[in-house]
């Protein structure tokens, strides 16, 4: 018997006491990276070591103002890299957090879930097959227990366990429950138990690249070969247009921070890292930085039923004993035909449960009373045989009982009822199935004590009735489904229960083609090429096995489908690794299913995955947005650093600190106003993409080129009109400028948004855009009218009237790219129109 004591757990209070204690039951992790840190990393990137040379050849020129200026740019530079890391490491810390794999343990004398780091010595943990050891502990009760510990000692033969074996009663962090359940108490954690002595830390854990990682890589490499070539153009040109050659030596070194790609790094950790935590306060831990790449384009949702569409809660909605039908109204002490039913349920069912289904058997055992009895022998559910039996002796008869509950097909066959019985039971079920009600059979054999049975098979039971539980679906599943039905996704509903439930449910939340459902038992049956061609037709699987969930995957990935699986248990591991998005749920699911995935649903909701896919969209097309948008705003600095170069008449357009300026605009709008923006209009009414189409396909960098090179053509044509009007150079390099900087602000409200227009991104209030863009302006004004502003700048003001054609200019850019903007967005949805109905 287990001590009272232990089955009250600790308080919260006192669990609070013993973490300031002992600390989180985590391993050290390493310390955040200092300034000092930071800017060493910064001095290793090659933007610090041109902005150091360029200061130091304004020193050597007798420049020493400007040479200061971008010195001191350089502490800038650091102050926002460090400002963006620790805001990334603060979304990594909290998604570590929460990626702490769960724990069930007993406070305040209720079972609850919490983070495995908030598990401390004292605690009492419950755990099931399944389940990740989350501290080494102690058992207190253990049922059928074996233990993975390869992870400690390589050998990956289970050990069994018992409390009544002072030799084998410690289980270990890190270890699997592969059979069995217990009942332990917590001796030590962190850094204190066997796991962490060894060493290992999570922090070793490599990560792989993902194909957008390498895809950047080529990309980045490909513009620092270019732009150390067009340099070395640039310092050659100069020479023999003018002949200084430190002069031309810094227009070079302004030509490569001009084309260095810096921020594609920096933009795309940023985005993955807020993406991924923005995915966490929706209740999604995103564990593979991929998932966000490919949430885009799943084509298929296959969900379960229980706990994700459904609340998971479920209550005993109807009796049948005795060839009756009682509705839980009418549930008393004093109806001895329910009574009798209710307590073969309660001793078929396990006391320390997780289960809802037994839960609610507990609850309805508890309301008549039930006797207490000892468990002799059990028999779990296996794959084989859908039904569980356990063999008690009760107190006060002392006689040997054996209890069964499960599938009703498989408790009729254990009862060997003639086929009239079983037809007659069978038009129950489908009654009960047909309300939704998750139905399942129990019996029962008094046997005396020298019987003990080897199989359940060898046990003559005798048929006790049907049970049909409720688990109401979740209001806001029928509106998820109908968007990803907008959204061109297929759902799937993969379920355990009987057929005529399955469709019931499938009815009730609006899956397609509802009423074909293919069968465990069919799927048993079926070879790969006809589930193929079925698979296409079919939304609902009924009677299914964990284990067939990973024959349903690789028919639909045969089929050229992108697939998002959802899994809970130990055997579901294989179908969420074979997924292209592997779904694992938060609350009710295994250690070994949420290693396996992609995803982690923090509540178990069906309507979350859903979420998850619109975010995906959301952060895949705010990414690339603004990677466009890097690579358009680069083509009029090439440019007007260029130009100059091959001409020695025309004035120096940009000069260091005028890019530097440029890019203190550039890296914030980024990584910050892009990444925050909202998502674009209908972006669950549009097909998934395609899981072949490349990040940077030849379209999108013609399209971003194109309106570089448009913003280029608005800058020189001011340029050359300023120049024509007969302004000094210093006057003709402000007016640019001003057009280069309007244009770029300009250039970021259009960029912003595929499907809305300026005025609307304008009105969305996107504060950190507000900021940038507010700033930037202000920022633009004090250069071209404060004198020390000026003089740093190479700037003379000529008067605000001569301002007017860059504001002109710039804004018939953005009209212009709204135009474009407004007849693709028509012209695409024209053809959408047409397809559809061709499709019909």
């Amino acid at each position: 018997m287990i001590d009272t004591e232990f089955t009250y757990g600790i308080t919260e209070a006192h669990a609070a006491g013993l973490i300031k204690q002992y600390g989180y039951n985590e391993l050290p992790a390493s310390k955040p990276k200092s300034m000092i840190h930071i800017a060493a990393e910064v001095m290793k990137e090659p933007m610090f070591t041109l902005l150091l040379a360029c200061s130091t050849l304004y020193m050597l020129i007798g420049d020493y103002n400007e040479g200061i200026i971008i010195f001191c740019s350089v502490f800038v530079i650091i102050f926002i890299t460090f400002y963006q890391h620790r805001k990334t490491e603060k979304s990594l810390e909290a998604l570590r957090q929460l990626s702490s794999p769960r724990a069930l343990v007993i406070r305040d004398r209720q079972e609850k879930r919490v983070a495995g780091r908030d598990v401390v010595p004292g605690d009492v943990i419950k755990l099931h097959e399944g389940d990740r050891v989350p501290a080494d502990a102690t058992l207190l009760h253990s049922n059928n227990l074996s233990i993975d510990e390869s992870l400690l000692t390589g050998e990956f033969i289970p050990v069994n366990k018992s409390h009544e074996n002072s030799l084998i009663n410690i289980i270990y962090s890190g270890t699997l429950v592969v059979t069995g359940s217990c009942l332990a108490l917590v001796t030590h954690t962190g850094s204190q138990t066997q796991f962490g002595q060894i060493g290992t830390s999570l922090e070793s854990i490599e990560k792989s690249s993902t194909q957008l990682q390498n895809e950047m890589k080529r990309l980045i490499r490909h513009l620092f070969l270019a732009s150390l070539g067009i340099s070395i153009v640039v310092v050659v040109s100069f020479y023999f247009t003018r002949g200084n050659f430190l002069e031309s030596l810094l227009n070079g070194l302004a030509s490569s921070m001009a084309l260095m790609p810096e921020e594609f790094p920096v933009v795309l950790t940023i985005f993955l890292a807020l993406g991924a935590w923005r995915l966490s306060k929706s209740n999604i831990l995103t564990r593979n930085p991929s998932a966000i790449e490919t949430l885009g384009s799943a084509t298929v949702l296959c969900s379960d039923k229980t706990g994700t569409i459904t609340q998971n809660k479920m209550e005993v909605a109807a009796l049948y004993a005795n060839h009756s039908i009682y509705a839980k109204d009418h549930f008393s002490n004093l109806n001895t035909e329910t009574n009798e039913l209710i307590r073969c349920l309660f001793h078929a069912s396990a006391k320390q449960t997780i289960d809802p289904m037994e839960k609610a058997i507990k609850k309805l055992g508890d309301s008549i009373n039930t006797e207490t009895c000892e468990l002799i022998k059990e028999f779990p559910l296996s794959k084989d045989l859908l039904a569980m039996t356990r063999i008690v002796r009760s107190d006060y008869k002392r006689t040997v009982t054996a209890y069964a509950k499960g599938a009703p097909e498989v408790i009729f066959s254990l009862c060997k009822l003639a086929d009239v019985e079983i037809h007659t039971h069978m038009k129950v079920v489908h009654e009960f199935a047909q309300k939704g009600y998750r139905v399942i059979a129990a019996a029962q054999f008094s046997m005396q004590a020298d019987f003990m049975p080897q199989h359940q098979t060898d046990i003559p039971f005798v048929f006790s009735g049907l049970v049909g539980f409720e688990d109401p679906v979740r209001p806001e599943v029928p509106q998820a489904i109908r968007e990803c039905y907008d959204a061109g996704i297929k759902v799937i509903m993969i379920t355990g229960d009987y057929p005529a439930t399955a469709k019931s449910i499938a009815d009730e939340i609006g899956i397609q083609n509802h009423e074909e459902i293919i069968t465990g038992a069919e799927l048993k049956q079926m070879s790969t090429e006809e589930l193929a061609r079925r698979i296409k037709y079919t939304n609902v699987f009924a009677r299914i096995v964990p284990e067939q969930k990973l024959q349903i995957i690789r028919a639909l990935k045969a089929n050229g489908e992108t697939v998002a699986m959802t899994g809970d248990g130990v055997n579901d591991a294989p179908a969420l690794k074979a997924a292209d998005i592997g779904v694992a749920m938060g609350l009710k699911g295994t250690d070994v299913a949420r290693e396996a995935s992609s995803l982690v649903l923090l509540d178990d909701n069906f309507a979350s995955i859903v979420h998850a896919i619109r975010a995906g969209r959301k952060i895949y097309d705010n990414l690339q947005k603004a990677m466009s948008y890097i690579m358009a705003i680069h083509i009029p600095i090439i440019g007007l650093v260029l130009l100059p170069a091959f001409s020695p008449a025309l004035p120096i357009m940009l000069m260091p600190l005028h890019i530097v300026f440029m890019e203190l605009i550039i890296d914030p709008v980024c990584s910050v106003a892009f990444e925050s923006e909202q998502e674009e209009k209908a972006v669950m009414n549009r097909p998934p993409r395609q899981t072949d189409e490349r990040f940077f396909g030849w379209n999108k960098i013609v399209h971003s080129l194109l309106q570089g090179l448009l913003l280029l053509a608005i800058v020189l044509g001011v340029y050359f009109i300023s120049i024509d009007e007969g302004h000094k150079p210093e006057e003709v390099r402000a007016i640019a400028f001003s057009a280069l900087i309007t244009g770029n602000i300009f250039l970021i409200l259009t960029t912003l948004s595929k499907t809305r227009s300026f005025l609307s991104v304008i009105t969305e209030k996107n504060k950190a855009l507000i900021i940038i863009t507010t700033s930037a302006m202000i920022m633009l004004l004090c250069t071209i009218t404060v004198p020390a502003l000026q003089k740093l700048f190479s700037f003379q003001f000529p008067g605000f009237n001569h301002f007017v054609i860059s504001i002109l200019s710039a804004s018939a850019m953005l009209i212009l790219l709204e135009v474009i903007k407004k007849v693709y967005n028509k012209s695409s949805a024209a053809i959408k129109v047409v397809k559809t109905s061709a499709d019909s």
